[in-house]
Order: structure tokens, then sequence, then C-alpha cells
């Protein structure tokens, strides 16, 4: 637990970029599996309002994070 870890030149970009990557092909699979013709609707969009909100707070929080506590090193309490 007392190597540092620094993030390097791909670093936090790279999880930021992978995790909205993953996100956006689960929205895509969910369109695709809508069979032609059909149409369907949210009827609870507050769970969506929720989910939103916490992404885009972990986003922020690894930003914040990684690039202010401690810029360019990964420390073992932040992984």
């Amino acid at each position: 637990l007392t190597n540092k870890m620094f993030s390097g030149e791909l670093g936090p970009s790279t999880i930021v970029g992978s995790a909205a990557f993953n996100l956006f092909i689960i929205i895509a699979v969910c369109v695709q599996s809508i069979p032609c013709g059909e149409v369907r609707f949210i009827k609870e969009t507050q769970v969506y309002y929720v989910t939103a909100a916490f992404s885009i707070f972990a986003y922020v929080w690894l930003i914040i994070v990684l690039l202010g506590f401690s810029p360019n090193v990964v420390e073992p309490w932040e992984g």
C-alpha cells in the first residue's frame, strides 16, 4: 500500500471515457431491442432523474479526486 501509482498520460480521461462508452452501448442495445413499429414509453421518470444526477456526481467526483486531491498520483483510497 505504500507504492505510489501515477495516473500517466491516459489516466482519469480513460476511465471516464470508458464509463461513458459503456453507458452509450447499454442505451444503444436497449433502443435496438425494441421491434420495428413498436413504441415504448417510460411511465416513472423519477428513477431516471436520480440515476442521471448520481452519474453526473460520480464523474465530477472522479475528476475532483484524481486531479484535485492528488494530481498525477493514484492513491489506494482513491481506488
